[in-house]
């Protein structure tokens, strides 16, 4: 009885050890193939999204003298330019009764949202670089976080334009109710221009070189210091793929009640939006694979 009783325990026990053993060396983590539940990972991984985006607004003006009020001397800095050399010296005609200054900083408004969100965005990868080689987590919480802290600086000067509305004693339009759909489109076009470039920022390095230039030519492309009425209308068609035209035309239709708001600008605007959204998440998801390898 006690020679089979040992015989029972040793087999039990290689077979224990078998078990584990297939434990420990046939557990493979595969990557989720399915779009819906990658992007369920992302609400999953939500913390982690807050975390990194409130890290990133301390870090921005850290060790600077007058920290965060750079996020109000850029924009306006940026406009009183803008006004002197279009609304003085070039002498552009204005939209209705609005001064030049508001005009201008209206449009600076999802102007500098893009700029900020599209820079910080297509460099997110390779600026997030300890992380994707260390643990896993959705890869595009990173392009995400930068865009929602460029949020962050476009709530502050949202801010100083009504603060310089009442300076000017001039009142929002009532279509003001409209804004919100073009501020999401506005972070559309963020998050699918940038997570293109930071994607193709991993695979090919020479896009950090780039993207300075898209931000510069995309100024001069769009109707910040001028209105986009007076492009002309021959052209107009060309101009209008540049989806920030109807996003800007959007936000002073919305804030000062301007004539200028085309359809068909915001038609061209959003759809080029939705293709550009399409084909940077097929490209993101494809490279995303062999991004801790080559980062």
């Amino acid at each position: 009885i006690f020679l089979l009783n040992m015989l029972v325990f040793y087999l039990i026990q290689i077979n224990l050890i078998k078990v584990f053993k297939m434990q420990d060396y046939d557990l493979i983590i595969k990557p989720k193939q399915k779009s819906t539940d990658y992007f369920s990972d992302i609400l999953k991984f939500k913390d982690l999204l807050f975390l990194l985006t409130w890290r990133d607004i301390l870090v921005r003006y850290k060790q600077t003298v007058i920290g965060v009020l750079w996020a109000v001397i850029r924009p306006v800095l940026t406009m009183v330019v803008f006004t002197i050399v279009f609304g003085k010296i070039a002498n552009l005609p204005t939209e209705g009764q609005a001064p030049y200054a508001i005009l201008v900083f209206t449009a600076l408004l999802p102007w500098q949202f893009f700029a900020n969100g599209f820079a910080a965005c297509a460099n997110s990868l390779v600026d997030g670089a300890g992380m994707l080689s260390k643990i896993y987590f959705p890869r595009l919480i990173l392009p995400i976080s930068s865009i929602l802290t460029a949020l962050v600086d476009f709530t502050i000067s949202f801010a100083i334009l009504a603060v310089l509305m009442i300076c000017y004693g001039f009142m929002p339009s009532a279509n003001i109710m409209f804004l919100p759909l073009f501020i999401l489109l506005t972070f559309f076009t963020v998050f699918s221009t940038g997570v293109l470039i930071a994607a193709l920022n991993v695979e090919y390095r020479d896009f950090r070189y780039i993207i300075p230039f898209i931000i510069q030519f995309g100024l001069y492309i769009s109707p910040v210091g001028f209105s986009s009425s007076i492009v002309p209308e021959e052209y107009q068609w060309l101009y209008n793929l540049n989806p920030l035209v109807g996003i800007i035309d959007g936000f002073r239709w919305c804030i000062l009640g301007t004539d200028t708001l085309n359809i068909n600008s915001i038609a061209i605007s959003t759809v080029v939006t939705l293709v550009l959204l399409l084909v940077s998440l097929r490209v993101f998801r494809n490279l995303e694979r062999t991004f801790a390898d080559k980062i």
